[in-house]
């Protein structure tokens, strides 16, 4: 059975998702400067962030299958051995990050941080779906939302006040890279550590652990049941998985950029111009990516009340509208501080990304497998990053001039189609308390 838990009882287990988040935050705004320190050219940035999507399409899916067919009380339960080993190898990784020396070798760290993330990361979604009831589940969506805001801010925050703490350079990096790396290794396994330790799972019944008893895990057992999911899998998922494509897209077209957008929008420099002025551009770009997540946080709970009224969809879309103006005004930002407001839109975008659209699916799908399609959907994720990826240095290269602004104007193009593709998404409707 199901269980109803208070306000503050929700806050408590998904604080392990601030940890993940402060380190997904690094990812995102540090580690594509860290390149750019290290001497990367633009057209080279897609391929050296293949580590997040390819990480992701092998390990969430075939973790989330793995913990559909796992019970170790010993071990903390279903979910949480699986998410407790992830923040540990993010721990490890993060530590390890600002002694990089070379490209590969900071890019080959990102590939074990991203499979720590990655590990922890949908057996924590699932572990919502398993634990709170419809009514509830919302609430429990949107609270990782809330520390998605959250765990970014104080990542991306961490790059401007940093760089004023810690001066000069260690190695290869900035001094900051180190403190900034340095608590969020120790705010990955601390937070994870705080819900593992203050919210229990629910067992699973005599028939669900007579199931699990029947069908041992094997080394073929993740693939045999992601390959049936997806056979089965609603329509309603591969609606979603039409939006993800442009959505997510768009997402990495944008975090590869930001920094250089800013940098010639505003500084009027490249890293290779100067890097001193790009250093500058950076720690900007880490509090203007901190606000965008101080929106996030604040309006996460807000957007539960309009899922509500209205419906998922609906507030999907309009979010993705706002995420969109944001995009396609940030480039052409010549003064700093107007930066806060463009990439405000963005911020509800963010709110919304990260817990409306599990809302959309979560009654359409067996409460047996929602660790496999957790998993799906995060493969629905990463397919486009991965072919970003692959095509997106071209794109830029022979396209776009090699300019950042313009990346940001083609993701905010993106980002309108998704929200036009959202509306054709048919959800199953469930009646949620007020």
């Amino acid at each position: 059975m199901k269980l109803k838990l208070s306000f503050w009882q929700i806050i408590n287990m998904n604080v392990g998702f601030f940890g993940i988040q402060y380190s997904f935050g690094l990812q995102q705004s540090a580690v594509n400067p860290i390149y750019d320190f290290l001497g990367a050219s633009p057209d080279q940035l897609p391929l050296l962030n293949l580590a997040g999507p390819l990480t992701g399409l092998l390990i969430q899916p075939i973790i989330g299958a793995m913990s559909d067919k796992t019970w170790s009380p010993k071990l903390g339960g279903r979910r949480k051995p699986y998410f407790f080993i992830g923040a540990l190898i993010c721990s490890i990784a993060l530590f390890m990050f600002p002694f990089s020396s070379s490209l590969w070798m900071a890019a080959g760290l990102l590939w074990i941080l991203d499979v720590g993330n990655n590990t922890a990361m949908e057996p924590y979604r699932a572990f919502i779906a398993d634990t709170l009831d419809t009514d509830q589940q919302p609430t429990g969506f949107q609270a990782q939302s809330f520390f998605t805001g959250f765990g970014q801010t104080l990542a991306n925050v961490s790059l401007f006040i940093f760089p004023l703490i810690f001066i000069g350079t260690t190695g290869k990096l900035p001094t900051w890279v180190f403190a900034s790396f340095f608590l969020g290794a120790v705010c990955s396994i601390g937070s994870v550590w705080w819900s593992s330790h203050t919210t229990k799972e629910i067992p699973p019944t005599e028939e669900e652990l007579k199931k699990i008893k029947e069908e041992p895990l094997h080394v073929f057992t993740p693939f045999v049941d992601i390959f049936s999911a997806i056979k089965d899998m609603p329509k309603v998922m591969w609606q979603l998985a039409l939006v993800y494509l442009f959505q997510w897209y768009a997402l990495f077209c944008y975090w590869q950029n930001s920094s250089k957008s800013i940098a010639l929008s505003v500084w009027h420099t490249t890293p290779q111009k100067d890097m001193k002025l790009y250093g500058e551009a950076v720690s900007w770009t880490g509090l203007v990516n901190g606000w965008y997540n101080v929106v996030t946080f604040l309006c996460a709970f807000g957007l539960v009340y309009f899922a509500k009224k209205y419906s998922p969809k609906m507030v999907h879309f309009s979010c993705l509208v706002l995420a969109a103006i944001g995009f396609l005004i940030f480039p052409h930002i010549e003064n700093k501080y107007l930066l806060f407001p463009a990439i405000t839109g963005f911020g509800i975008g963010w709110a919304s990304m990260m817990g409306i659209p599990y809302l959309m699916v979560v009654n359409n799908i067996p409460k047996e497998r929602y660790g496999v399609y957790m998993g799906i959907i995060n493969m629905m994720i990463v397919i486009p990053m991965f072919i970003q990826t692959i095509t997106f240095g071209y794109i830029l290269k022979h396209f776009l001039n090699n300019d950042a602004r313009l990346a940001i104007t083609f993701a905010g193009v993106l980002l309108v189609i998704s929200a036009i593709c959202t509306l054709f998404i048919k959800t199953k409707k469930v009646e949620l308390s007020e």
